[in-house]
């Protein structure tokens, strides 16, 4: 089995109930964002899958999560990579996803809250990145903190729509980006929000 068939595989397992705790979840097995709290959403299921897949992740990877959410999206990482590092700007809410994440019985996700836009250059740099909130532009700080080979996914656009972008790092430093197709995504609260 692929690496990508056993995340698609944890993926159908994954039981998207235990990360919502309000009357939404009900709906937890339908293939939409729902609320969460805090003008935040847990993202629809086939998105957040198609976000990890886009990482290329592998059992080494160390990566950069930003906007921790309900932790649904941190638990498809943590299954699959050696260290996570992630960052949520409401403290109610990274709270309640590092609880969730230890009943699940996860020890390799570090948690902090703060400005994502920035990053968390402590750990820098990371092989993968992963943002979770729409940016108005490319935070240069996640750009310096990708590491030499690594991929970042990340919505870049305006309110309504943005573009969900691939952006690679080569082995020398240089910058493409790919367009995954167009995504609506809560704001990237800080200096790049939309």
């Amino acid at each position: 089995m692929s690496l990508n068939e056993e995340i698609f595989d944890f993926y159908k397992r994954l039981d998207r109930s235990l990360f919502i705790d309000n009357e939404f979840r009900e709906y937890a097995g339908e293939d939409k964002a729902l609320p969460i709290g805090f003008e935040q959403t847990i993202s629809q299921p086939s998105l957040v899958l198609e976000m990890t897949l886009h990482l290329d992740l592998n059992k080494e990877s160390k990566v950069l999560e930003i906007g921790t959410g309900s932790g649904y999206q941190t638990a498809l990482l943590a299954e699959f990579s050696r260290e996570i590092y992630s960052v949520e700007r409401i403290s109610e809410l990274s709270q309640k996803a590092q609880e969730r994440l230890s009943k699940l019985g996860y020890k390799n996700v570090s948690f902090r809250v703060g400005d994502g836009s920035e990053g968390w250059i402590q750990y820098a740099p990371y092989e993968r990145i992963i943002v979770t909130a729409g940016a108005g532009i490319i935070p240069k700080e996640l750009i310096e903190q990708l590491a030499l080979g690594g991929k970042m996914v990340i919505p870049v656009g305006k309110k309504e729509v943005q573009e969900l972008n691939l952006i690679s790092k080569d082995k020398q430093g240089e910058i493409t980006k790919e367009s995954l197709g167009k995504v609506r995504f809560v704001p990237l609260v800080g200096k790049y929000t939309y």
